[in-house]
Order: structure tokens, then C-alpha cells, then sequence
């Protein structure tokens, strides 16, 4: 099966860049699911239910979260009727979950999504908890397991590697918006530290840059703000698993405005 997804989707300018792109690079991609990580698409900060049904309508099948998906209150009464999980390391009362099951090509596949420590909300441990969570999907005998970790430590994102790559099929990084060159297949593992925004590409983690420079020079902040217009970026991982759930090819997409796709094929370890 070929599993695609889409980091950080920023904004306006991020589900517009899906809305022109992705049933094309589907097609071309032979992909069979398509996950994007939801907590900045609403204005940059969580997301409303119009833009859940936008995104849904474009061609995604999963939706993951991140620190931001409380952003936008009326997320709490979407977690029952969308394919939208949130890190499983919130407290147990919080709404929704934190791990969505469903059958690719007749495989069953298990979608987690787990947030870090370093800055990061108030949460259980994210390294005991996943290992247990993981070993209770393999009892199960779930092998396509594909994880979403929104971190902003890129320690925390390679340990999980070392951690996880025996038993997880891919390891995604999220959240900082800015993506890095290390995408890999390292003993049957997909692994990126951070897939990169989608969204503008000429301003701060795609916001405009005017705050985020006033804030550094003068230590007054403000309400970042996506700009209405920009020059736009989509990132995508698509990668390709086998009937155990483990990674046989991966490559990156990165496609600036309507220009043609830059595809970069990710480093095996065999």
C-alpha cells in the first residue's frame, strides 16, 4: 500500500495549495490513504468544521493534531463524526482519541498520533505511553502502524526512531513548520524528523513575518496572522509498505505555487 501525508497545513493558503494539487499527485502516486495534520488550518490556529469538510472533500482520509487542535472550541463535537485523532498524551477526559483504525487494501493500519515534551501543553509521558501502545496494536496483529509525532525537539523525534523502528511502519515529525532533509527507511521504518509546513513559503513557519521580526527586536509580541497572500508551498512523504507493514520505499514532494513537483527519494539502509 502507498500512504501519503501532508505536515502542518497553514491556513488559507495551505488547503488551497491541496485543493490544486493533491487529487493529481494521488493519481500520479498510485496513493491508497492520504493523512494531513489538521491544527493550523483554520487561520493558522485549530480547526472549524467548515475547513474539516474542505479538507475531507480535497482527497484527505485522515486528519492528525497537534498542540494547536483545541484552538477552535467547536473541534470537541467533530471528534465523533470525523476521521480527526488528537495526540494520545492528552488526559484521559480530554475529547476524542488519540489512535484511528481503519482497513487499507484489507490491511488492518493503525494512525497514532503523539505529542512531546519540550514545550508542549501539560501531558502524560509520550515514550512509556507509545511503547505500550504500539505493543497492544501488535498483540493485536496490527503491522501497519504509521505515527505522527508533534514535537518541537528533534531529540525527541530521532529517539522515538530508535525506540519504534522494529515495530512501526512510518514515524512522521511535526510541528516546527520547517521541514528537514533526513527523510530515511532505517530497518523497515518511513522516518522524517519534520515533514515542513504546507502553506506560505516567504513568511515565518507560514505566518507573516511582521509580528515574529517585531517580536525579536523588541520583545513585544502580537497575534500572528496568515497573510491573504503569499507564495505557497505543499510538502508531502508518500511511502510504500509491504504485507508486514514495513516501509519498502519513501520520497518527498515539495511543489512552490503552481510550478512543476520537486521529488527527492528518501535514504535506505539497504
Amino acid at each position: 500500500m502507498k500512504i501519503g501525508f501532508i505536515g502542518d497545513v497553514v491556513g488559507k493558503p495551505g488547503r488551497l495549495m491541496i485543493k490544486r494539487h493533491l487529487t493529481r499527485l494521488k493519481q500520479e502516486h498510485f496513493i491508497d490513504h492520504m493523512i494531513a495534520n489538521y491544527e493550523n488550518a483554520s487561520h493558522g490556529f485549530g480547526l472549524t468544521e467548515k475547513n474539516c469538510i474542505e479538507l475531507l472533500g480535497y482527497g484527505i482520509d485522515t486528519m492528525t493534531g497537534g498542540n494547536h487542535s483545541f484552538d477552535k472550541k467547536e473541534i470537541l463535537n467533530l471528534f465523533d463524526t470525523y476521521p480527526l485523532i488528537r495526540p494520545m498524551n492528552y488526559p484521559k477526559a480530554t475529547p476524542g482519541k488519540g489512535i484511528y483504525e481503519t482497513t487499507i487494501l484489507g490491511y488492518e493500519t493503525a494512525i497514532l498520533n503523539l505529542m512531546g515534551h519540550y514545550t508542549m501543553p501539560m501531558a502524560d509521558n509520550p515514550f512509556t505511553m507509545i511503547v505500550e501502545v504500539v505493543k497492544g496494536l501488535k498483540s493485536q496483529g496490527i503491522k501497519h502502524i504509521i505515527l505522527d509525532i508533534h514535537a518541537e525537539a528533534s531529540s525527541e523525534k530521532q529517539a522515538l526512531l530508535h525506540m519504534l523502528k522494529d515495530d512501526v511502519s512510518a514515524i512522521l515529525g511535526t510541528h516546527t513548520h520547517v521541514a528537514t532533509d533526513d527523510l530515511q527507511v532505517r530497518d523497515g521504518c518511513c522516518y522524517v524528523t519534520d515533514v515542513g509546513l504546507t502553506g506560505c513559503s516567504d513568511g515565518v513557519i507560514g505566518m507573516d513575518s511582521a509580528v515574529p521580526v517585531k517580536r525579536l527586536l523588541t520583545g513585544i509580541g502580537g497575534h500572528f496572522d496568515v497573510p491573504d497572500e503569499c507564495r505557497s508551498l505543499l510538502q508531502m512523504v508518500v511511502f510504500e509498505l509491504d504485507d508486514d507493514g514495513r516501509c519498502v520505499g519513501a520520497e518527498k514532494i515539495k511543489i512552490y505555487d503552481d510550478k512543476p513537483k520537486i521529488v527527492t527519494k528518501a535514504w535506505m539502509d539497504t
